[in-house]
């Protein structure tokens, strides 16, 4: 009797070709599968831990008294300035944005959300150190709505 040729392991069937091809695509996929997966998480609990934030700072910016009837403006534009410091030192604490003042300040707010167009409202940094500084309705309204869009928008 004659004794079977013993079966080689090479070349695999077509099958374990394709097999091979699937495996190396699947260690090539996990790894970047797995890198974005945490960062959506992170970004949707930073979202809910931002949502308190914003809601609070949406609030007290309704709170604030606006200054119509030639009320002088002063005090109002300084509670506005302040709630978007508090805002920036939270949000952003390593910039240290809340030690800008006049045109960088502005610049810092319309870098993080050019939609409100803050940079516009230069009477918000220079408003509050005028001694009778008042404004009128339509422009109340203006700097109010533009605050709060970076509010809504940015935090």
């Amino acid at each position: 009797l004659i004794a079977p040729a013993p079966i080689g392991w090479w070349p695999p069937a077509p099958g374990w070709w394709l097999l091979a091809v699937l495996l190396a695509l699947l260690l090539w996929w996990l790894p970047r599968l797995l890198k974005r997966l945490p960062r959506k998480a992170r970004s949707n609990d930073r979202e809910q831990t931002l949502e308190p934030l914003r809601q609070a700072a949406l609030n007290e910016l309704e709170q604030l008294r606006k200054p119509y009837d030639g009320v002088p403006a002063g005090l109002w534009l300084q509670q506005l300035n302040g709630v978007l410091k508090r805002l920036c030192r939270q949000r952003y604490p390593e910039s240290h944005s809340h030690t800008l003042s006049s045109r960088a300040w502005l610049a810092f707010l319309d870098s993080r959300c050019p939609a409100a167009g803050l940079t516009r409202w230069m009477i918000l940094v220079e408003g509050a150190y005028r001694p009778h500084c008042t404004l009128d309705d339509k422009a109340i309204e203006g700097l109010h709505q533009a605050v709060a869009i970076w509010i809504r928008k940015h935090v």
